[in-house]
């Protein structure tokens, strides 16, 4: 295994990067690379032949300034044609109509929308039409599709909506919003209209099948991912297992493997056997469309068979190298692609960790486990700070997860290509079908179990110093389980690499124990109002004789949990929804299935379709009017606010539910919601108020429009700020605390001092703060 070609492959990929990013500069650092090159050739050729270490130095010196040149070349000889599209007036929301050829697999994202990469041919705004020709990607909602069937690679479409400029970097220089609608003008034709057939057959025929294995079944074989479940690509992506629907270079390497063995059964020389698994090959990358992945692996495999023909098939880092060189001259975009950097990330360290990290663990394990482990340790290893930018989160079960799977994956992937391949006999194709059923369902099931584990994912680092930090653990896990030899630096350095490792366990396993099951240790066990540290919104708990009332639920449905959590509570008696806005109901999906009542501000279309979840689960709803009374334990809470049949404040902050809550050990307490100073003043008004309140929860996270006679009617002790640390809205504003101290009020806050506990003490309330004491 040789790494010398792999500074070729990183010079070209820094500056297809640098050049994508800063495409006005492309030009020069094409030229200033290609006499660069020049130079080190004459300079070569002057000093006559040199010894063999130094000839090798100067060839691959050359190589990098010729592949890096090329790759700058590329997006240079590219740029005016880019740039010309984007000086088109065709943004900032006018309506445009795209006509365009699609050229990029049809997938789901998250949000429900279809996107796709396509060529734009003509643009039409208004009157004016341009032609031109450059890359795009296309966004649209799946109802707005006039032919959902005949969407697919090699269509041409016309895409009804708006027009955006891409991030520097991305292949797409424009992103098409088709929220007008869009119809294929032109089905697939030819090669692409027959591969369509083939994909769209298999999904039709699993989708005859149960379970949620039904939809893996062409995601495994050909990558076409459009019956899997939401739920089940969430689980696969929790476990680490989303990379068997990528179809990358397993898939690649089967089929030329299958080609190849069958060709040298039929008595095939080597050339013809080496002919045929490309021309497989050739079909399969077709078949799945050609995603960056897709091409990266179909070029290493292409530089695999060559080097089968030429004798050497061996030379894993080196082939790796040259195939990302080529498809980074032919493709500089591809540099700034997390798959593509996925797919590179885990094939090198395949080939260049995963026998020593086996033979490490050879050392406490049986043979054959120590290698079925070290394939996904060192994918994982490698990929994981990659995957970290993109959710600070780490799946500490991803490694079993693909242990469990590896054994079904092959079977599936072979038997559902051949049922894809089997479409003009149907009988014969959904057998197959039925056949890869199997594997696929146990590869789900996999996915959905792992998922489902406690503590499956730990919080991570953002960012790329999260990104940093867990290649340094990656790295010291590496050198612990892998590095042999007993000389006394060796020594020194896997003890190095044990105490960061055991630091960081101890660090992170601390944390998460805090977060979750020891966390209630460190909360006051007599608390009866928690105030969680959820960032930029509310969520207060309410506690009396057991029962357990929890007023809106922040932003985020994680940050939520995890404070129900970390206080030891598992169902909530009495949800309140002030109101409807994300800050405020973002973290309801964490309470489904899990609350008794749910009292509510009036609700939004929005509202609505979170109440009807809520309901749909067994929750009782009711809307909160002034007036409404309830119990809690041996507490007693009323609703001040909205009035019944209010017209003169809109739906939202101003009509916010507003309740009284006291006894049962909970301080009388007056929570605000996100009331404005208007609404505040009619509640002073009204009479409502039963002064003075130990605790007031300020309205709106102490923003600006408050009124300070209804805090100086209400009395508060203490006055509680629930509020994002750094907010764009410059919460808690300096106005009303100086409000709030000048009625004597004590401020606590949850941005400067997290989880907020009080109670009903002998000498008024005791308060706790998580950071401040």
């Amino acid at each position: 295994m040789t790494l010398r070609l792999v500074p070729v492959a990183g010079a070209a990929w820094a500056v297809a990067l640098l050049a994508t990013i800063l495409p006005g500069t492309a030009g020069v650092m094409a030229l200033g690379l290609w006499a660069a090159a020049l130079g080190c050739l004459a300079w070569t050729a002057r000093r006559g032949r040199p010894a063999a270490r130094r000839g090798h130095r100067r060839v691959i010196v050359t190589l990098a300034l010729c592949a890096a040149a090329a790759a700058a070349s590329h997006v240079a000889v590219a740029q005016p044609a880019r740039q010309e599209a984007l000086e088109l007036d065709i943004t900032g929301g006018r309506a445009v109509e795209v006509h365009a050829t699609v050229v990029g697999k049809v997938e789901r994202r998250a949000d429900g929308a279809l996107a796709f990469d396509a060529v734009a041919t003509r643009i039409d705004a208004g009157t004016v039409s341009h032609a031109l020709r450059v890359e795009i990607v296309v966004r649209v909602d799946p109802a707005n599709v006039a032919d959902r069937n005949a969407l697919d690679v090699g269509a041409v479409v016309s895409a009804r909506g708006t027009a955006a400029a891409s991030h520097a970097g991305e292949r797409a220089v424009l992103v098409i919003r088709a929220t007008r609608g869009l119809d294929v003008t032109a089905a697939p034709s030819g090669p692409g209209a027959a591969t369509a057939g083939l994909r769209q057959g298999l999904v039709a025929t699993a989708a005859r099948l149960p379970g949620s294995g039904a939809g893996l079944v062409p995601g495994l074989a050909v990558g076409d991912t459009s019956a899997v479940s939401i739920e089940l690509d969430a689980a696969m992506k929790e476990s680490s297992l989303a990379h068997l629907t990528a179809v990358s270079g397993a898939n690649c390497a089967l089929v030329v493997g299958l080609v190849y063995a069958a060709a040298a059964l039929a008595g095939l020389r080597r050339p013809t056997r080496v002919a045929c698994g490309l021309v497989a090959l050739g079909g399969f990358v077709l078949l799945v469309t050609p995603e960056p992945s897709v091409v990266r692996a179909g070029v290493m495999a292409a530089i695999a068979m060559l080097g089968v023909v030429l004798g050497r098939p061996g030379a894993g880092m080196a082939i790796l190298s040259l195939a990302v060189t080529f498809l980074l001259v032919a493709d500089p975009w591809l540099a700034g692609s997390l798959g593509f950097a996925l797919s590179a990330a885990a094939t090198a360290s395949l080939l260049l960790f995963a026998r020593s990290l086996a033979d490490g663990m050879s050392r406490v394990l049986p043979r054959m486990l120590a290698l079925a482990l070290a394939v996904p340790t060192a994918a994982q290893l490698a990929c994981g700070p990659l995957l970290v930018l993109i959710a600070p989160q780490v799946p500490l079960f991803g490694v079993l997860a693909n242990l469990l799977a590896a054994p079904a994956a092959p079977l599936a992937t072979t038997l559902g290509l051949a049922a894809c391949l089997a479409a003009p006999v149907p009988v014969l194709q959904e057998g197959l079908a039925a056949l890869a059923w199997l594997p696929a369902s146990w590869i789900a099931a996999t996915a959905t179990t792992v998922a489902g584990l406690p503590g499956g994912l730990l919080p991570w680092g953002e960012g790329w110093a999260g990104a940093v930090s867990l290649a340094a653990l990656g790295l010291a896990v590496g050198l612990v389980i892998g590095l042999r030899g007993s000389s006394p630096s060796r020594r020194r350095v896997r003890a190095v690499s044990a105490l960061i490792v055991a630091t960081t366990v101890g660090i992170v396993g601390g944390t998460g124990l805090l977060d979750s099951v020891a966390g209630r240790w460190t909360l006051p066990a007599t608390w009866s109002i928690l105030a969680c540290d959820i960032g930029q919104g509310d969520a207060v708990l309410l506690r009396s004789a057991g029962a357990v009332a929890l007023v809106d639920t922040g932003p985020e449905p994680d940050a939520v949990a995890d404070c129900l959590a970390r206080a030891g509570i598992d169902r909530v008696d009495l949800l309140v929804l002030t109101h409807f806005d994300l800050d405020h109901v973002g973290g309801v999906s964490a309470l489904v299935g899990r609350v008794g009542t749910v009292v509510h501000g009036p609700a939004d279309p929005d509202g609505a379709r979170i109440l009807a979840q809520l309901e749909a689960a067994g929750a009782e709803v009711v809307e909160a009017d002034a007036g409404l009374a309830g119990r809690l334990g041996e507490a007693h809470w009323r609703v001040l606010w909205p009035l019944a049949d209010n017209r003169a404040f809109p739906v939202g902050n101003d009509t916010s539910a507003v309740l009284d809550v006291r006894g049962g050990g909970i301080p009388p307490t007056l929570l605000l919601g996100d009331l404005a100073a208007s609404p505040q003043r009619a509640i002073a008004a009204s009479g409502a108020l039963d002064p003075p309140y130990a605790v007031v929860k300020v309205a709106h996270h102490g923003s600006a429009d408050q009124d300070a006679g209804l805090y100086r009617s209400a009395e508060p002790s203490i006055a509680l700020v629930t509020v994002g640390a750094d907010n764009d809205y410059g919460h808690p504003r300096t106005e009303i605390l100086e409000v709030l101290v000048a009625e004597g009020a004590r401020i606590a806050r949850t941005d400067t001092q997290g989880v907020i506990a009080l109670w009903q003490a002998a000498g008024g309330v005791a308060i706790w703060r998580e950071r401040g004491g």
